[in-house]
């Protein structure tokens, strides 16, 4: 069961629990760059990007920000670290949302000034709380009281980001969803599932700061994909020290594995074993590319599950709940097709691949 919350719109793209979990990144580009961000954000979305969000820290850059917002094809968040005013300047350029990092946007005037502009041009806010902006003293004070650092971390984020929401709803503005994060899994998941008990906003889920891809990958599904299990959750962002277009992949990952979105197909494969008898990690590259591919090219795919096996054994054996499979044999030089777990031959490796591309589009 999806945790309710509210609901309302960034830019096209629904938020909130009466829509389906979305993923972001982040341009790395300088928003000066025009042409650059909008090939960046033209290759996240072909490969399933829901928002973007680009670092936005001057207003002066507004017409910049203007251009991009009007050729990107998904909606743009623009992240605002320590200078209101350039808020107000990324509204001005047509920002879906604006991103606002509690402690360092608190003066009052300044937040009823962002709040008009926001509810004039019916603009979402996100608020990021990350324990890097949680000031110290807020942690200490939480453990000369008896908390551990683990749980006054948590407790720093969730009353940072409660402070940041309440003096936004004060100023009327209700279309806010809220960003909890840590690079410590285990703070970010008991921080979200506090906020989340108590409060009907919209929740952004990610792990900051997770690392390479391997690590950032781990620690990226485990966190995510433990509140998502949990029905929580309503937009995620996998970080990752790597380009932006690495992070999608393991997002959309993360979400089929959860049951949030459907792959279509889903793609297994065996680990391979001493029966391997093809170079089993080039051919699932290489079935990946094509349904990527083909996916791109608006080609509909009918097969639920796709299986690419190293053996014979594991083939149309093991994997016969698949709809359509592909399996190595004789060295390499054989691949056997099979299709509801029915042998539809044995071919040269190239016949066999050209094969399965035909079979991989009809039913």
């Amino acid at each position: 069961m999806r945790r309710k919350t509210r609901n309302f719109y960034v830019g096209n793209v629904g938020v909130g629990s009466d829509h389906p979990v979305t993923v972001q990144t982040m341009t790395t580009i300088p928003v000066t760059d025009v042409e650059g961000n909008i090939r960046e954000i033209n290759r996240l979305y072909e490969a399933g990007c829901d928002i973007i969000r680009l670092a936005f820290d001057r207003s002066e850059d507004a017409p910049c920000l203007a251009k991009i917002v009007k050729s990107s094809p998904i909606p743009v968040v623009a992240d605002i670290q320590f200078d209101g005013a350039s808020a107000l300047g990324a509204i001005a350029g047509g920002a879906s949302a604006v991103r606002l990092n509690p402690g360092l946007i608190s003066d009052m005037k300044m937040l009823r000034e962002i709040s008009h502009a926001v509810l004039d041009n019916n603009v979402a806010v996100r608020v990021g709380a990350n324990s890097g902006s949680i000031g110290t003293l807020e942690v200490r004070r939480r453990m000369d009281d008896g908390a551990d650092s683990f749980e006054a971390m948590a407790g720093a984020l969730v009353d940072g980001a409660k402070t940041q929401c309440d003096m936004l709803e004060e100023c009327g503005v209700r279309n806010i969803k809220v960003a909890l994060k840590s690079s410590d899994v285990r703070v970010t998941c008991a921080a979200v599932r506090r906020f989340a008990s108590t409060t009907d906003y919209p929740l952004h889920l990610g792990v900051t700061e997770a690392g390479t891809r391997l690590r950032g990958s781990v620690k990226s599904s485990v966190g995510i994909g433990s509140l998502l299990m949990d029905g929580i959750g309503d937009t995620i962002r996998v970080s990752l020290t790597a380009p932006p277009a690495e992070e999608i992949p393991v997002a959309l990952a993360i979400l089929e594995s959860c049951g949030l979105r459907e792959a279509m197909p889903e793609v297994i494969s065996c680990p391979g074993c001493g029966r391997t008898e093809i170079e089993l990690e080039k051919l699932v590259s290489e079935v990946e590319n094509l349904i990527g591919r083909l996916k791109r090219e608006k080609v509909v795919i009918p097969h639920r599950k796709v299986a690419v096996m190293g053996c014979p054994v594991n083939g149309p054996g093991e994997a016969r709940s698949a709809d359509l499979g592909v399996a190595g044999s004789r060295g390499g030089e054989t691949l056997i097709v099979f299709k509801h777990g029915k042998v539809l031959g044995a071919y040269s490796a190239e016949e066999g691949m050209n094969i399965f591309a035909r079979e991989l589009v009809t039913g």
